[in-house]
């Protein structure tokens, strides 16, 4: 496993680097197997168990076993690993003897392809038999990772698949498991380092009518790990200090507006919210009275077939309902209700208040999770629906509704289509890389390895981003080099274009209130902000002087409401509408054409030909009413039309319609 072992240094030395961070006070030890050497107690004691060396002793983790991990020295011959597990569980009775039950845990690193030795006596099920006997009665658990990168050839095989077939015969006798691996990536994320004890958010039950109650528990099923948390210090104690707590503690006071020497006490000050310009004052005593108080309850308000709630529907962390384990009619009518639902294709619509004095009420979706193993029963998924305020109307037309010069051609869909092929993490010949369940959070690791650095040298610099962590955070370097002809095809029938970066805001305008000396002032900072805020990629609300097509596209693109398409063509109309008849011997005609060509391709878009047409139908009527003919041959020479049903499904305007309009509306000469 030499080729295999700068990944194993890492992952040991990671989980120290954790335990240090949130379990300091673990113990831990390190024994190597497969090693030249040969030093651990029971070779002196009963003789045998060759090619074990204790590198660690248990011990509280500290700095100075992270840098034991980051050097294991290569072996040389092949290694045992029932004898590895013998010294390991040596090694845990010895120091804590009956004690620590259920937390004691063996963790076992190799790549299985070594022959076990055959025991002295009876077989080697046997010898599996005696160690999971010992295990189980001084309560310890094994977690096994093999690595295997390649499938074995010639002899390894056999040995292979009986080192496969003893492993697994461990889960069925004690309390293990054993995870397969094929790569550093997933290997780093084989191991679980935080085991959180899981804690119930509900205990009570699920109301199904006032006469029928079922005893339930909810857990969190999912929850999003998150950085540790960063504390203030101070480095003012004096070092000679050695029960100096280095807290830094963070105290308000409230002083008086008039007088700012006077400091307000807690029983004279009040909350206010803003309301407009002023601000409303609520006392503790008000905000108590208008707050919403539901009681305690979990019920079901009906049922409705799976295909009418919507998987994008779901909100925040997913919870899971189970039967109250001590209650065996709870259990069973759990079963019941999941299988039916299952059967019949249904979920359940649920009000939830999870704990007595919570301020708000969900709404969620419970769906049937029905087990498969007869020892594990079955439970519910519940997600969070949204309510009417918290759906978001986007807005996005048809690729199929569009013209037929914006869509692809087939040499551009095969192109397109090969490089998703190229990129698909789980091909058919291939096993799926970056698995969930193996893939670690590389933010957290790289703030893990960095916070060891720190903590030996305080100026230590930021160190490059390891390379199994850029495994997950960019492309295979090797998958893009052997599918370089897929690449190099996109980028021969499409135009790529490096996209700007957009600056973002720094400085806010604060609004002053209407009336105040400062009110023209700041309509005049307003007004020059206003390209500012559409350049640094703020949202626009509406169209300006400076960057009309600009602040068009913006408003265009807007997705937070529905109604800021119809708004931005709206106000364009009215700018080209304003420019045309303000214009004078046609010096605004260039800047109306500009933004009228804007006005179309928006219309085509976003799928509103209708708009457009009748817009410039009105147009060209007012020009020709109001002695502006020049602009309708303004436009005729620049060949700007209707837009056609070839151009937008939705038009009712041919294309020779279309082409002939600027002409049919010249008035007949006399």
């Amino acid at each position: 496993m030499d080729h295999l072992l700068p990944e194993v240094e890492k992952i040991c030395s990671m989980i120290v680097q954790k335990k240090l961070v949130y379990s300091k006070y673990d113990e831990v030890g390190v024994v190597l197997f497969g090693t030249e050497e040969t030093e651990n107690e029971l070779t002196m004691e009963v003789g045998g168990y060759e090619h074990v060396v204790v590198l660690q002793n248990i011990k509280v983790v500290d700095g100075d076993l992270v840098e034991a991990l980051r050097q294991i020295p290569r072996g040389t011959v092949p290694g045992d690993f029932l004898d590895a597990i013998v010294v390991g569980m040596d090694m845990l009775i010895k120091k804590y003897s009956s004690t620590n039950k259920g937390k004691k845990r063996m963790c076992l690193i190799s790549n299985g392809l070594s022959p076990i030795k055959d025991p002295y006596e009876g077989s080697k099920e046997d010898q599996v038999n005696a160690i999971a006997g010992q295990m189980t009665s001084h309560g310890m658990k094994l977690e096994c990772v093999v690595v295997r990168e390649s499938v074995a050839h010639g002899e390894n095989v056999s040995v292979m698949e009986e080192n496969d077939r003893i492993l697994n015969l461990f889960p069925q006798k004690t309390r293990a498991k054993t995870v397969f691996v094929e790569s550093p990536t997933s290997l780093l994320g084989a191991l679980k380092t935080r085991n959180i004890s899981p804690v119930t958010i509900f205990r009570g039950d699920l109301e199904i009518s006032p006469k029928l109650k079922i005893k339930v528990w909810v857990y969190k099923k999912t929850s999003e790990e998150k950085f540790p948390t960063l504390k203030k210090y101070s480095d003012k104690a004096p070092s000679t200090d050695k029960f100096a707590s280095h807290e830094v503690k963070v105290d308000f006071e409230y002083r008086s507006v008039e007088d700012s020497n006077k400091v307000v006490p807690p029983e004279q000050r009040i909350k206010g919210y803003r309301y407009g310009p002023q601000v409303v004052p609520i006392s503790a005593d008000e905000w108590d009275a208008v707050k919403f108080k539901p009681e305690k309850s979990v019920k079901l308000l009906g049922f409705t077939d799976s295909s009418n709630i919507m998987r994008h529907h779901y909100m925040k962390d997913v919870n899971i309902f189970i039967a109250d384990p001590g209650d065996q009619n709870a259990i069973v009518a759990v079963s019941a209700l999941a299988r039916a639902m299952k059967e019949m294709q249904k979920v359940a619509i649920l009000r939830c208040v999870w704990r007595q004095g919570q301020g708000n009420v969900v709404v969620g979706v419970l769906t049937p999770n029905v087990s498969h193993n007869d020892h594990v029963p079955d439970s519910f998924y519940f997600n969070l629906l949204p309510f009417a305020e918290d759906v978001r109307e986007f807005q996005f037309p048809s690729f199929s509704n569009l013209p037929a010069s914006l869509l692809p051609d087939e040499e551009q869909q095969e192109a397109a289509d090969n490089f998703v092929k190229m990129l698909d993490l789980a091909p058919s010949d291939k096993a799926e890389m970056l698995q969930p369940d193996f893939t670690p959070n590389p933010i957290l690791e790289r703030f893990y390895n960095y916070l060891e650095l720190k903590s030996k040298d305080t100026d230590a610099a930021v160190p490059p981003l390891d390379r199994t962590l850029k495994r997950i955070t960019e492309p295979d370097p090797e998958l893009l080099a052997q599918k370089k002809s897929a690449i190099d095809s996109l980028l021969r029938h499409f135009e790529v274009k490096e996209k700007p970066k957009l600056k973002k805001l720094t400085r806010r305008i604060r609004e002053k209130p209407s009336g105040s000396d400062d009110e023209d002032i700041h309509r005049s900072i307003s007004s020059k902000s206003e390209v500012a805020l559409s350049e640094n990629g703020a949202k626009v609300e509406k169209i300006g002087d400076s960057t009309p097509v600009q602040d068009f596209e913006a408003m265009m693109s807007r997705r937070d409401n529905p109604e800021w398409v119809n708004r931005a063509i709206t106000e364009m109309k009215n700018k080209i509408h304003d420019l045309v008849e303000d214009s004078y011997e046609g010096d605004n005609y260039p800047k109306a054409l500009d933004l009228l060509v804007a006005l179309r391709k928006g219309c085509i878009l976003e799928q509103e030909p209708k708009q457009f047409n009748d817009f410039l139908h009105q147009l060209c009527k007012f020009c020709l009413g109001n002695d502006l003919r020049s602009f309708c041959d303004f436009l005729a020479s620049k060949g700007i039309t209707l837009i056609s049903k070839t151009e937008a499904i939705d038009s009712d305007v041919t294309e020779e319609e279309a082409r002939s309009f600027l002409v049919k509306s010249e008035p007949k000469s006399e």
